[in-house]
């Protein structure tokens, strides 16, 4: 199948060629007709599967197709994303396939000025890209006018109720026209997200590319059993041994992601942080380093993480088991993209038992278990794992955030609320 088979448009279709793509991947073959012909869509597709085109590229169509210009337009269509950086990622894409287009795009989220944004909005815009938070703080100080929205999209919409933006969620809604088109886009599909599915979506087409809550079978996992106090030793072991160029560590806090950081520079390993405490010019030099490969190993929060867009990332190590199981798919789901091999690595200390459990729970199968030599003494006693040999498993089916403001605030297995 080819992209002129989608019923696009010759100005998206040569923006698509200009990228280098010549075949729609499955999301896209899948969801690009349907949303075309106005239907609301519940469409299951973690990161890496090609999903942003697959919302974007109809979405300039219909849009293009009743284009009005003029100062001080209103938003015809809405995009949320769950972080600063997929909000950034998704303008990105809007206005990379919308270049042959007369229309106009911007992005609003937390972690740099207000007045810019709003002043962007004023001079008119067709697409906003959001995060949560900030559009409602844009709607409270009114800079920005939803009542002429035409299309919804929800991207990534698991996080964003894993991150406690329900009721931001309920409130943006309502603030939206009674009709329009829906479009809901996530990794995982619980029963969270069928509440929401079901209270947004009129009569909408499911577009699924794999089971759900599955992990990529491209991705090799593997947990090494470890004590605690031995961690970071084993990491710059791995990093080191096994000549690891280019690596993206995950820590449960964003303490410990400076700290892990830190550490590693000391052993020789060129490191940065990444999380919500950094400033959003911080945070793109952090990731620009990590892509160009001046920077070894990348240290993130799960919020943080959210969003990045690497390009061929060869591992993932889990630092620290995420608390709630769904982040591992989505962790993981930062390597083993566009059919690429990855490999995800999880160190696993005794304390952590229960939260590999849940995490196989989810999968529905065990992890292959490799024990290091010389670092898991103190894991022996009450390590999860079950010992056996050591096998190269690939995962049947498939996947997986800095906030600002209330895009900080997430919960974890109990409900609790916690920050990143």
């Amino acid at each position: 199948m080819s992209f002129d088979s989608l019923g696009l448009k010759a100005e998206l279709l040569s923006a698509v060629q200009a990228q280098g793509y010549t075949s729609p991947t499955p999301i896209q073959a899948k969801t690009i007709p349907v949303i075309l012909e106005g239907r609301d869509v519940l469409a299951g597709a973690q990161t890496g599967t090609g999903k942003t085109a697959a919302f974007t590229l109809p979405m300039l169509q219909l849009l293009s197709g009743k284009a009005h210009g003029g100062r001080g337009r209103l938003p015809r269509a809405l995009v949320l994303a769950p972080t600063r950086e997929l909000a950034a990622q998704v303008h990105e894409s809007v206005r990379t396939y919308g270049k042959n287009l007369h229309m106009s795009s911007t992005a609003v989220f937390g972690g740099v000025g207000f007045q810019p944004q709003a002043d962007s909005i004023r001079r008119g815009v067709d697409i906003l890209v959001a995060t949560p938070g900030r559009l409602l703080d844009h709607s409270g100080q009114r800079t920005v006018d939803l009542s002429q929205v035409e299309i919804l999209v929800l991207d990534e919409a698991d996080r964003m109720l894993d991150m406690g933006f329900i009721h931001d969620i309920k409130r943006i809604l309502s603030l939206l026209p009674k009709q329009r088109q829906n479009l809901l886009f996530s990794a995982t599909y619980n029963d969270d997200i069928k509440r929401l599915a079901d209270g947004l979506l009129n009569d909408p087409v499911l577009v699924e590319v794999a089971r759900r809550n599955t992990a990529a079978e491209t991705v090799t996992q593997v947990v090494h059993p470890v004590g605690q106090s031995k961690k970071r030793a084993l990491l710059a072991h791995l990093i080191k041994e096994r000549d690891w160029k280019q690596v993206l560590v995950f820590t449960r806090t964003k303490h410990g992601a400076n700290r892990l950081a830190t550490q590693l520079l000391s052993d020789g390993i060129n490191s940065t942080a990444i999380h919500g405490n950094k400033s959003q010019a911080a945070r793109t030099r952090a990731l620009a380093d990590f892509k160009n490969g001046s920077v070894r190993t990348l240290v993130a929060t799960d919020i943080a993480a959210r969003g990045l867009d690497i390009d061929s990332l060869p591992h993932v190590v889990n630092f620290d088991l995420p608390n709630v199981p769904e982040d591992y798919i989505h962790r993981i789901g930062r390597t083993g993209r566009a059919g690429a091999n990855g490999a995800a690595v999880s160190l696993v200390s005794g304390d952590e038992r229960d939260l590999l459990n849940n995490i196989q729970k989810l999968l529905g199968r065990k992890i292959t278990v490799e024990e290091i030599s010389g670092f898991v003494q103190e894991a022996a006693s009450t390590q999860a794992p079950s010992r056996g040999p050591v096998e190269r498993v690939f995962v049947n089916p498939k996947r997986a955030g800095g906030g600002y403001g209330r895009e900080q605030s997430r919960r974890d297995g109990q409900g609790r609320r916690y920050s990143r």
